[in-house]
């Protein structure tokens, strides 16, 4: 018996070093491209055509300094734009999807299920599929070149509908909402005040999602922005890599990328704790 013990311990802890073995390898090759793009904002141009190099350079002021003095490509006000349309698409997609997770949660109505079959299979349906219908529809009414056609097409979320859904399901009981309806409360402060608490684990992971979603996407913003100084960071980066091959400097570009990233670290670095919590509870069914 002690022998079965003593084999099955041995077992247990290999299995264990190669599970640490292989998260190390994976979080090695996750940080690499990090790390290669920290390093290349350091180096000039001409060393970056040279090749990789794991020793930064010493061109990180002067990388800087010229894009910061770059007027074709404002990155400021890029960081703004960002800011704005990420920030409130974010707030956006995260509430009016716990609104809605919560009205399928709780209430019983016809078409339920047919209902809910139809968003799930919204998710599949590529943007760039219906791109050229958003355009012409958001150009009747007149809001090409605005932030607001942006914005106000964050609340339609399947994903995060689903994943708001699940996690009620598991964390929410309908004794509190019918508890709180005995108590007189309206449906809208049950769900403000009672509901929303207990969904700020899950609104913390998806509203990390939905920001860097939001932050990233280029496709539909250059589809939309005309103006350099209503333009968002992807695509003054873009702008900026398109440059005319006289002025070009790969240097500048991940400066620029560079700081892109800063506000989504902060952003991560805010909410993280809520990471782990959020995505085990939310994906187990009680």
């Amino acid at each position: 018996m002690r022998e079965n013990k003593t084999e099955s311990k041995g077992i247990l802890t290999l299995e264990r070093v190669l599970c640490y073995i292989i998260l190390i390898l994976l979080c090695v090759l996750c940080l690499f491209a990090f790390f290669v793009l920290v390093v290349n904002a350091t180096r000039a141009h001409a060393d970056i055509a040279k090749g990789f190099s794991p020793i930064p350079g010493k061109a990180f002021l002067s990388n800087f300094k010229a894009v910061m003095e770059n007027r074709d490509v404002p990155v400021l006000l890029g960081v703004r734009n960002s800011l704005i349309v990420a920030g409130c698409s974010a707030f956006l997609t995260v509430y009016f999807s716990a609104l809605t997770a919560y009205a399928f949660h709780i209430y019983d109505f016809k078409f339920k299920n047919g209902l809910f079959t139809f968003i799930l299979a919204i998710m599949m349906v590529p943007t760039q599929v219906c791109s050229l219908g958003f355009v012409n529809l958001i150009s009747r009414m007149n809001l090409m070149d605005n932030w607001f056609a942006l914005i106000i097409t964050a609340v339609a979320s399947p994903a995060v509908f689903y994943f708001m859904k699940q996690y009620m399901e598991s964390c929410l009981p309908l004794e509190i909402v019918e508890a709180a309806r005995i108590d007189g409360c309206g449906e809208f402060r049950i769900f403000n005040e009672i509901v929303l608490p207990i969904m700020k684990p899950a609104m913390a992971v998806q509203a990390i999602f939905a920001f860097v979603l939001s932050w990233n996407n280029y496709f539909i913003p250059a589809l939309i922005m005309k103006t350099n100084t209503k333009k968002t960071l992807p695509i003054l980066i873009a702008q900026l890599r398109s440059a005319d091959f006289l002025k070009f400097n790969l240097g500048e570009v991940y400066m620029m990328i560079f700081i892109s990233i800063i506000p989504v670290m902060i952003v991560y670095f805010a909410l993280s704790k809520f990471i782990v919590r959020g995505i085990a509870v939310g994906s187990v069914k009680g």
